[in-house]
C-alpha cells in the first residue's frame, strides 16, 4: 500500500510540474509580438503627432507677405523699344515693339522741300493711330483766345528751338470763349505749357534747318471730344497707354 501511494504521489507532483511548464510556455508568446512591432522599420519612420505642426511653420511666415504685382505689358518698364529716324536724319524718336511707323511725303512750298518733308504715323498692334510726327519745311496754322488748363509736362531735352530753348511735352485743354473744349498732348514752345498767354498757340516748333510737329492723335474730328471731361481726362493720364504715348514724345531728339 505504501509504495503504490508514494507512486501515487510523484506521478501527481510530475503532472503538477507538467501543467507549470506548460503554463509558462503559452504565456510567451504574448510579449514577443510587443518586441517586434517596436524594432521594426515601419514603427521607427512614423512621424510623431506634433511633426505636422513644426513643418508649417516656415510657410506660415511667407504667407503673411504680399505678392508683388508684375508691371502691365504694355508699360514703358516692361515693354521693348525701338528707333524710329527720318530718312535726312535729323529727327528721331522711341516707340514699343509691336508699333510701326509708316512714313509718307509731307506737306511743302516747293519741290526742293520735298526731299526734306516727312510726316510719320504710329500705330499700336492693332493698327488704331496713336500719334503723328512730322519733320520740313512748311508750316501753317492759326490761333484763337482760349483758357488753359495744363494736366501735365515735361520738357523734351532732344529738342531744342532755333534760338536756343528747350521745348516742352504738355497734356492740355483749352476753353474757348463759346465754352467748347480742346483736348490735346503734343511738344510746344516751353512758354505755352508753363505761363500759357490766353492764346490756343501751336504745335509747330522751329529748329535750325526745319520745323517739327509731334502730336497724338486724341480726335482727327475738332468737333468730336477727346473725353467727356476733365475728371476723365485725368483719369487718363494713370494708365498705361499715357504713360507710353509720353515716353515716345519726351524721347525725341534733333540732331
Amino acid at each position: 500500500m505504501k509504495s503504490r501511494t508514494t507512486r501515487h504521489l510523484a506521478v501527481t507532483t510530475l503532472t503538477g510540474l507538467l501543467l507549470t511548464a506548460t503554463a509558462c510556455a503559452a504565456q510567451q508568446p504574448s510579449a514577443e509580438p510587443d518586441a517586434t512591432r517596436l524594432s521594426s522599420p515601419a514603427a521607427t519612420v512614423t512621424p510623431s503627432p506634433t511633426a505636422p505642426a513644426t513643418a508649417t511653420v516656415t510657410p506660415a511666415a511667407s504667407a503673411t507677405t504680399a505678392p508683388t504685382q508684375a508691371p502691365a505689358p504694355d508699360t514703358p518698364q516692361t515693354a521693348p523699344m525701338e528707333t524710329f529716324t527720318f530718312p535726312d536724319g535729323h529727327i528721331s524718336f522711341d516707340y514699343f515693339e509691336g508699333w510701326t511707323v509708316t512714313v509718307k511725303p509731307g506737306p511743302v512750298n516747293s519741290a526742293a522741300e520735298q526731299k526734306i518733308s516727312f510726316e510719320a504715323s504710329i500705330e499700336d498692334e492693332s493698327g488704331a493711330l496713336l500719334a503723328r510726327v512730322y519733320s520740313g519745311k512748311y508750316g501753317d496754322g492759326a490761333a484763337a483766345p482760349v483758357k488753359r488748363t495744363v494736366l501735365d509736362h515735361s520738357p523734351v531735352s532732344g529738342i531744342v528751338n532755333k534760338s536756343g530753348g528747350v521745348a516742352q511735352f504738355g497734356f492740355a485743354y483749352d476753353e474757348y470763349l463759346d465754352g467748347k473744349l480742346f483736348y490735346f498732348m503734343d511738344v510746344r514752345e516751353a512758354h505755352e505749357f508753363l505761363a500759357p498767354n490766353g492764346s490756343s498757340g501751336s504745335n509747330q516748333i522751329e529748329l535750325p534747318d526745319r520745323i517739327m510737329n509731334a502730336y497724338v492723335v486724341l480726335t482727327d474730328s475738332p468737333s468730336t471730344l477727346a473725353f467727356k471731361s476733365p475728371a476723365a481726362a485725368k483719369a487718363w493720364m494713370e494708365t498705361g497707354r499715357y504713360a507710353q504715348l509720353k515716353t515716345l514724345l519726351l524721347s525725341l531728339t534733333y540732331q
